[in-house]
């Protein structure tokens, strides 16, 4: 998670060129010449074999540079590059691309070493390089340069780097970074992704992705990014082969890229299937993020453009607006008699402009619907007309109008009116509900994005104690995968609803005496530790009536099995009631966990079929019921869960519960490797596992550490008995959370100017909603703040101050920052602040705590003092001694 020395990438003042040649078509040759010429900062060819390129001094090796290059680029033979580190980081250079291929293993692990020592970043090996057009700056093999823009994008593929080069510019496409990550050995995805997600010059990343690494990293880099602007991504590999061998139902439908799309849904960021699509997407994000996407109505003078409009957006699960009775008489007070009377809304050929505008402003009274203008030229009124009459109302705020100009030439100019106006503008009715389909899809990530569940979110506790004797049992036992009543025991003690199961021998008295305890009818299925899927061998049986009909099921079932698996060690059988429930559905609820983002969390239709159906929709934990809902809305079998004709709604609360509570066995119990609950029966009074399976690992492969997302730290949650006033009072110290962004609000509006500018430097009283954003919703991995709150009398909560700190990369040094509300100061809020702070940072083995205090703030300088903090001069001060430093070691010396 690292931005060090990315601004010497990114923004250099000096560029070397390893490699430098004259001779044509070389990868050399072709790199100098882009940066030559371009780049506006000091350049140096180095190759010893030469002393003059194009009339600019060669210099032979490193040492013979006149000055430490920010950035150098490496086109040499793989065996010079790890010489080369080593020499460029003992003189000081900060960062460079490695250009050349070829490099093993060991030499690219060599390579980091000699870079690592002096935290010089690269880009690479095999890569492209990297283009910054608004320095230009060209430092790659590329065989076209790229105009400046506002969107950055980063490839893992070179091909494709140097295609959507070729393709943007036939486009008039421009960006402000456009990055060939290669083999990313250092600089990789994450980094990308924070370095972009704060760079103001970037409106949009898109992203080319064949594989990601380091799961926690990248999403935390993500999410972070996709909180700020608009992250769009294509993933390539979108085949689930090889999970087919899976040992459970939900290892064969959790493939890696199902797994991938519920991680982009988590992190706020939006999938796409094409490289066009990127620019699609981001064109509709950039100029309509903020617009309505609950649904569409299509406005058009051409009824063949509405009827592809609408199939497009039936195809995608678009909802076209209903229109009332009220909007039926507004556009009947203005349309002829002959409109469609129905959306799309189809004003006739033969419209003038005035009959436009008129239909646009009955329209614009639906406030939570977008608008798609479809225009097809005629020769009753120029377009051009047509849009410069529209103008006042599609640039009206919010924006609520999508353009679709049909044609060419004739639309040109009208085209181009609303582009200018910043009206997103799209070639075909299909291209404008895709992109709209884009904007509905990323709302729901981006409500995603603001949950931050805790480990623990299910309505029940877990008995830990218990669910820790059933898997230390197994594994003892050298098992691994538990017996159908042990999987249901341990689920039970998760909190999950599970039917009665009693445990039985063989023999058939055995199990008559259950089933007559139990009352029939009974489901009787067979129990070995070696059969797991029980129905494959005719190990279950349903509906049994009464007790011949059991003791001839038991014979019947046993031979069967004896027949199918004669190696199976058959303990004997588990005898549960028969439940019936009464518009019930079949349903499953599964975990397993994928080689790069940890535990995953299925849910879908359920029964015999479920490899058949493969409805399913996955989800990375930690859940709550929000997301578990969510989840459970992405699934084709969510609409019969609604009701429908006289089927009741079912109890899709009770479902979002099961899945929370497998959420928070997942996190508690590390031993978890896979689990499925089929089915889960729900209606709509309740819902119940009827079977259930469940495989433990001695290797812990799940568990909170191991959760791509990491939960919301609960754990760090304290009271505090605060005396103000001679008053003692309750007081919450906790981690900040998203939903916090109100009261944080207006705890920020309550302090003293003087206060801010004692505090942030200025005096700025308003802040942005994105700064508030980016001030609650932060990832704990990397920041943490702590507020201070206590309880108002309306049933409330107010923040009375808080403490942040945000840790370097390595875990070396924080930088911390403490302000109280304005009243409140001199109460030692502010001292138990930032001893919970220093105590956290302590346990998270972070080494310095450092802090920049304005010299004039002497209560901010005493509270550091009075905390061990030793103070000195700032590294950034100007010279006037304003800006002090406070700086605490957090570590034992040695340590």
């Amino acid at each position: 998670m690292s931005i060090r020395n990315l601004d010497a990438l990114f923004s250099p003042s000096s560029v070397a060129v390893f490699g430098a040649s004259a001779r044509p078509a070389s990868v050399g040759n072709t790199v100098w010449r882009n940066l030559h010429g371009q780049f506006t900062g000091r350049l140096y060819p180095v190759n010893p074999k030469y002393t003059e390129l194009d009339g600019v001094r060669v210099y032979a090796d490193v040492s013979a540079l006149p000055e430490v290059p920010d950035l150098a680029v490496i086109c040499t033979p793989a065996a010079s590059v790890v010489k080369l580190i080593r020499q460029l980081g003992e003189r000081g250079t900060r960062a460079a691309i490695v250009v050349t291929a070829g490099l093993d293993k060991a030499t690219t692990q060599a390579m980091l070493e000699a870079a690592r020592r002096h935290t010089l970043r690269i880009l690479g090996p095999n890569c492209i390089g990297l283009l910054v057009p608004h320095l230009g700056l060209n430092a790659s093999f590329a065989h076209i340069g790229a105009r400046p823009g506002e969107l950055a994008f980063v490839s893992q593929s070179g091909a494709l780097v140097t295609a959507m080069l070729d393709w943007a510019a036939s486009r008039d496409i421009g960006f402000s970074h456009f990055v060939s990550l290669g083999e990313h050995a250092d600089v990789d995805f994450g980094d990308m992704l924070d370095f972009l997600g704060s760079d103001p010059k970037t409106r949009a990343i898109l992203l080319y992705i064949e594989s990601v690494e380091e799961s926690r990293k990248f999403m935390s880099a993500a999410r972070a990014a996709a909180r700020n602007k608009p992250v769009i991504v294509v993933k390539a590999g979108r085949s689930s082969a090889g999970q087919a061998a899976a040992a459970s139902h939900t290892g064969a439908l959790a493939g890696s890229d199902a797994v991938f799309d519920s991680a982009i849904a988590r992190s706020g960021m939006l999938r796409v299937l094409t490289l066009p699509d990127l620019f699609l997407a981001a064109e509709t994000l950039a100029r309509f993020r903020d617009g309505p996407s609950a649904s569409l109505t299509v406005l058009t003078n051409g009824g063949g453009a509405g009827v592809l409009a609408a199939d497009e957006a039936s195809a995608l699960g678009v909802p076209l607006a209903q229109l009332d009775a009220d909007m039926l008489a507004r556009l009947n007070a203005v349309l002829p008699a002959n409109w469609s009377h129905a959306n799309p809304v189809d004003i006739i050929g033969d419209a003038p402009a005035p009959r436009y505008v008129a239909a646009l402003e009955a329209l614009g009274q639906d406030t939570g619907s977008a608008v798609l203008f479809i225009h097809a030229p005629t020769a009753i009124v120029p377009s051009t007309e047509i849009a410069r009459a529209l103008l006042p109302l599609v640039t009206a705020s919010p924006r609520r109008v999508l353009g679709c100009w049909l044609g060419d030439a004739a639309v040109a100019q009208a085209r181009q009116t609303f582009r200018d106006a910043g009206v997103p503008d799209f070639n075909t009715p299909e291209d404008a509900v895709r992109a709209f389909s884009f904007l509905r899809n990323y709302r729901l990530h981006q409500e995603e994005l603001l949950q931050t569940p805790a480990r623990r979110s299910a309505a029940h506790a877990p008995d830990l104690p218990a669910i820790r004797s059933i898997v230390d049992a197994v594994l003892a036992d050298g098992r691994e995968l538990l017996t159908e009543a042990e999987a249901k025991a341990l689920l039970g003690a998760a909190g999950l609803p599970v039917v009665p199961t009693r445990v039985v021998g063989p023999g058939a008295d055995e199990a008559q005496a259950a089933a007559d305890a139990l009352g029939y009818p009974v489901v009787v299925k067979i129990l070995s530790h070696t059969i797991s899927h029980k129905s494959d061998v005719g190990g279950v049986r349903l509906n049994i009536g009464n007790a011949a009909e059991l003791r001839e099921v038991c014979a019947s079932m046993l031979a069967r099995v004896r027949e199918l698996r004669p190696d199976a060690d058959v303990q004997g059988f588990t005898v549960q009631p028969m439940v019936r429930l009464k518009h019930a559905h079949e349903l499953i609820v599964g975990a397993s966990v994928d080689r790069v983002f940890g535990p995953v969390i299925l849910f879908g239709a359920g029964g015999t079929a479920v490899e058949v159906l493969a409805d399913r929709a996955l989800s990375l934990p930690p859940l709550n019921t929000p997301l578990a809902l969510a989840q459970i809305a992405r699934t084709r079998i969510a609409k019969l869960l609604k009701g429908y004709r006289d089927e009741p709604a079912a109890d899709t609360d009770a479902v979002a519960q099961v899945l929370v509570s497998v959420s928070q066995l997942l996190a508690e119990v590390p031993e978890i490797a896979e689990l499925d609950i089929n089915p889960l029966l729900v209606n709509h009074e309740t819902a119940v596992a009827l079977d259930a399976r469940v495989r433990v690992s001695a290797k812990k492969p799940a568990g909170a550490a191991n959760f791509a997302i990491q939960p919301y730290p609960v754990e760090l949650v304290e009271s505090w008995d605060w005396q103000h006033e001679g008053i003692r009072q309750p007081v919450t110290l906790r981690p900040i959370r998203p939903e916090d962004e109100p009261q944080h609000r207006a705890f920020l509006e309550q302090l003293a100017p003087e206060d801010i500018r004692l505090r942030v430097f200025y005096s700025r009283r308003s802040i942005e909603h994105s700064e508030l954003a980016r001030l609650t919703q932060i990832d704990y991995a990397r920041e943490m703040a702590f507020i201070a709150t206590r309880h108002t009398a309306d049933g409330g909560e107010e923040t009375l101050g808080t403490v942040r700190a945000t840790v370097d990369p390595d875990n070396h040094t924080a930088e911390f920052g403490v302000i109280v509300r304005s009243d409140l100061k001199g109460s030692r809020l502010g001292h138990r602040l930032m001893e919970k702070m220093i105590g956290h940072l302590r346990a998270h083995g972070t080494r310095l705590l450092v802090g920049t205090v304005l010299r004039e703030n002497r209560a901010m300088l005493e509270l550091a003092r009075s905390l061990g903090f030793e103070e000195g001069a700032s590294p950034g001060d100007p010279g006037d001694h304003r800006v002090r430093c406070v700086s605490l070691k957090l570590q034992p010396h040695g340590s």
